[in-house]
């Protein structure tokens, strides 16, 4: 049986025949999926928050929620149908989705000192506005994006179906979660708790002017993080750090007798270096825009679709075909945008701008909602360009109000606020597309999971302020415990624009705009020589813009993956019989939840063990770790071939 449902994902999705067919009805949302969905949604958001601040990326939640789900719902339980599973691992996803949201531009105004920490209200409302919108916009472009467009694959959709499958004939997975997640968790601790090991080793030399920079974070997180996007985005981001940290720092120089060479790279680093990320972001996001309007168009076609499937005929369609009532999708655009509105009211102090700022995010939402919904059925939510699709939200919310004379801390408040709730529905948006051709493959009713969308959207969306402030009081966002290198970037564009801060290097703003164009020739070529190697623009502009100790590790992870497992995702079933995806994100989990539980402490005065490890027994507890994780992988193989 599951072995059917796996092939009928190979077989063409244009004419998908579900796992669960239309005319059978299973339970489906029950209390017990949506109490568990609501708490994983919590833990994954929580978790994704950490990485986020820490690396400037998450990773999906719905393959480890889908395995947490089964485990608890089969064998704890002794109950529970694919379906519920489905709906479990939908809301813990969206949790994610806001997590990356939230993480990218909120932390921006406590950086720029707007805010003295995360004010709950503002913080709460911006998540789960953002977070509505990107599932009400997303909604009626299901049968545009999803059902009619075999050739949008939605990678980790396909993957995560592949896993409920195979879970639903006694597929397991669990203990690879719990052992990584216990792993992760004592790690951690030895690191950031005990200090009994080191969490970087690094330095830097000098040779004339030049500074030359090598290290790696000790962060089993960042490796899982390498394992699960593969060596072909790992390398990407790890291109990023090259050029940043070996090629433009040396070549910028300015090392003098006297001067701390570590110093040095950092120093040119923040000031100039990582303004080409900003660069290759903002064409990425461009390009992005351009390459799918063909699929926005689609998008806005698909409203159509679904005002004529409301009411009478909208019943008369298979369960498997049944999206939220117009009415109530209306309902809630209506009641979110109304929101909106009063909240800019509220942050910004005046009616007027409140106005522009609601007109600007709702224009700017809907259309980076279709972006993203469309790239991530291309290339999935690793590549997917939110944080250029952010970018160019904030330079259009920035150019209107500049344009209109407004400027000040309302200017500053208000632009961060369209691009904190456009980067939250963005992140949404493709996260939903995700999950919907995920239902589509296991026979779902995508109206009950776009409820439960919605539901995800607004219970998680409570944690996120008190979480960010206990990680900022404990570890403070935008040190090198928690670079928070998005937020970090906005705060700097938007402290420029409107002269708070000081002015920016469009110098290096240029040559990273030269870059992105670059990858983007090369990516088309190798697309029109067949190679299945890509240059996307995205994972490079991170890793110009993440500190080089972090790349390493990632790309470790990335190297593991090729050589062990030699899986990519979406090759077959690879997501669903992979233990090294399990166990990475039990690795990224239990970091994540140690980091925040010691920040508890950490947050009331409580400190820890002074100094720091021996490095060299830093790095054979490492390594040892890293030997585990390959041989676990190589087993894995094994036991697919």
């Amino acid at each position: 049986m599951a072995q059917r449902g796996i092939d009928n994902l190979k077989s063409n999705q244009s004419q998908v025949e579900p796992y669960v067919p239309a005319d059978k009805n299973i339970p489906e949302v029950t209390i017990t999926a949506l109490i568990l969905g609501a708490i994983l949604s919590i833990v994954m958001g929580a978790a994704n928050t950490y990485l986020g601040l820490r690396a400037g990326m998450t990773v999906s939640a719905s393959i480890p929620a889908a395995v947490i789900s089964m485990a608890i719902l089969r064998k704890v339980l002794r109950r529970g149908t694919i379906l519920e599973n489905n709906i479990v691992q939908t809301m813990a996803s969206t949790g994610e989705s806001l997590a990356a949201g939230a993480i990218f531009t909120v932390p921006a105004l406590v950086l720029i000192g707007e805010w003295k920490d995360f004010e709950f209200w503002p913080t709460t409302l911006i998540v789960m506005l953002g977070g509505l919108l990107g599932v009400v916009f997303m909604v009626p472009m299901r049968r545009a994006l999803i059902v009619g467009r075999p050739d949008l694959v939605y990678p980790e959709g396909v993957a995560c179906s592949e896993v409920l499958i195979v879970g639903e004939e006694g597929g397991a997975g669990i203990l690879s979660i719990a052992s990584g997640l216990a792993i992760g968790a004592v790690f951690k601790f030895m690191v950031s708790g005990l200090h009994l090991i080191q969490d970087a080793v690094k330095g830097a030399i000098a040779r004339g002017r030049s500074v030359f920079y090598l290290g790696s974070d000790m962060s089993l997180a960042l490796v899982a993080v390498g394992y699960i996007v593969n060596l072909h985005i790992a390398s990407l981001i790890t291109l990023g750090g090259v050029i940043a940290w070996l090629v433009a720092i040396p070549l910028l120089g300015g090392y003098e007798p006297g001067m701390v060479p570590m110093e040095v790279a950092r120093d040119i680093w923040a000031t100039q270096v990582r303004y080409m990320g900003v660069g290759a972001m903002l064409v990425g996001g461009l390009y992005s825009v351009w390459h799918v309007r063909r699929g926005i168009v689609a998008g806005v076609a698909g409203l159509r679709g679904v005002t004529s499937g409301v009411g009478k005929g909208s019943t008369e369609r298979p369960r498997t075909d049944r999206d939220m009532p117009l009415g109530w999708l209306l309902a809630v655009l209506l009641l979110t945008t109304f929101a909106t509105f009063f909240f800019y009211d509220y942050l910004v102090g005046s009616v007027g701008v409140a106005a522009i700022t609601a007109t600007i995010m709702i224009i700017t939402a809907f259309l980076f909602v279709a972006v993203a919904t469309y790239i991530v059925g291309l290339v999935g939510s690793s590549n997917s360009p939110v944080s250029g699709m952010t970018i160019c939200a904030l330079l259009i919310a920035a150019g209107t109000l500049l344009g209109l004379g407004i400027r000040g801390e309302s200017a500053i408040l208000a632009t961060l606020g369209v691009a904190g709730v456009v980067c939250c529905a963005a992140c949404t948006a493709g996260d939903v597309a995700q999950d919907l051709k995920t239902g589509q493959l296991v026979g779902a009713t995508p109206a009950r999971q776009q409820w439960t969308e919605i539901l995800g959207a607004i219970i998680p969306a409570f944690f996120f302020a008190p979480i960010m402030s206990l990680l900022h009081n404990s570890y403070v966002i935008g040190s090198d415990s928690l670079a928070a290198p998005q937020a970090t970037l906005f705060a700097s564009l938007t402290s420029s624009f409107f002269g708070e801060g000081p002015a920016l290097p469009w110098n290096m703003i240029g040559i990273g705009a030269a870059i992105g164009v670059g990858l983007i020739v090369t990516n088309r070529l190798l697309e029109l020589s067949g190679s299945s190697f890509r240059t996307h623009v995205m994972p490079v502009a991170v890793g110009i813009y993440l500190p080089f100790s972090l790349v390493i590790p990632i790309f470790i992870g990335g190297l593991i993956r090729h050589f062990f497992s030699r899986r990519s995702v979406g090759d077959g079933p690879s997501e669903a019989q992979d233990s090294g995806v399990l166990f990475g994100s039990g690795l990224i989990a239990g970091e994540a939840i140690m980091g925040i539980l010691l920040a508890i402490p950490l947050s009331r005065g409580f400190t820890f063990r002074e100094g720091e490890g021996n490095w060299a027994v830093s790095l054979l507890t490492f390594g040892a770790i890293l030997a585990l994780y390959a041989s676990l992988a190589r087993r894995s193989r094994r036991a697919a071939s």
